[in-house]
């Protein structure tokens, strides 16, 4: 498969405005802010692509039995049409792809990380009617059926297997070595989920040095979120140095500056130091 590359720089800015507008929304739509993200990574996801992903979302919603009964009858029968008729589902391998961090592809080819498919079942049992939330495990996300007493847990990843108390304290044992804590069963915040998936972007191109394009595109549409870590904003700025954008990266490593003396007059001086040789290299 072609690798994905980002848009037009006109069609990159329309896209970013659209996503920060959804992000700051009352109740931001996950998969739209999905989408967004991935016509940001892939120039061929046009108007027709993002609506026709919508769509499809909506059929497989359409194809839900009508109420099948409590949280587990909901995961059951998700698992049933999503990971066994419809055969969504992940490997290992799905890892080192970046397509596996995309919706749109997801959609296309039934495979992806745990917690793009989790967006997949999350989007068609919201759409069905079904008590359904994203659950971030440490390491694994999964989704969750159903209040806190009776909470039904789901693994999208291993085709929507129903997980008992001890899978998910294995998750978890495997992820941090150490037991599970009631509030990691919480239900996650939509934007959450959209900075956790951009994370992995950025943990997918920090391996690729040649595609310094996607983790740039991947921090500037995280630093659009309305709450995000500071330090993306100094991770912005190594990116534009390391493509050779001194003068745009300088500048920014002297506005995080400001922002971390604020904390620890130390750093900011080793940051401003950074930025100092930053424009050194114009030289």
């Amino acid at each position: 498969m072609r690798p994905p590359y980002p848009p037009s720089p006109e069609r990159s800015a329309e896209l970013r405005r659209r996503f920060a507008e959804e992000a700051r929304s009352e109740r931001p739509d996950l998969s739209t802010l999905c989408l967004l993200v991935g016509a940001e990574a892939d120039r061929e996801l046009d108007e027709a692509g993002l609506d026709a992903a919508q769509v499809e979302l909506d059929r497989l919603a359409g194809l839900l039995p009508f109420r099948p009964g409590g949280p587990r009858a909901w995961a059951v029968a998700l698992r049933e049409l999503l990971g066994e008729r419809m055969g969504f589902h992940g490997t290992p391998g799905d890892y080192q792809r970046l397509e596996s961090s995309l919706l749109h592809e997801v959609l296309v080819r039934r495979r992806g990380l745990p917690i793009l498919l989790s967006v997949v079942w999350l989007e068609v049992a919201r759409r069905a009617g079904a008590p359904v939330y994203g659950v971030a495990l440490p390491g694994h996300f999964v989704v969750g059926f159903g209040p806190d007493e009776g909470q039904v847990l789901a693994d999208p990843f291993d085709g929507g297997r129903v997980l008992t108390g001890a899978d998910a304290e294995l998750l978890v044992a495997g992820a941090t070595g150490s037991g599970i804590d009631p509030s990691m069963l919480r239900p996650a915040d939509p934007l959450d989920v959209v900075l956790r998936i951009l994370n992995n972007v950025r943990a997918w191109a920090a391996a690729r040095p040649e595609r310094s394009d996607v983790a740039l595109w991947a921090v500037e549409l995280s630093l659009l979120l309305p709450s995000h870590p500071a330090r993306l904003r100094y991770e912005r700025a190594q990116l534009l140095v390391q493509r050779g954008e001194f003068v745009a990266g300088a500048v920014e490593l002297e506005a995080y500056a400001e922002v971390v003396s604020a904390v620890d007059e130390g750093a900011a001086e080793r940051v401003r130091g950074e930025a100092s040789a930053a424009r050194a290299r114009l030289n």
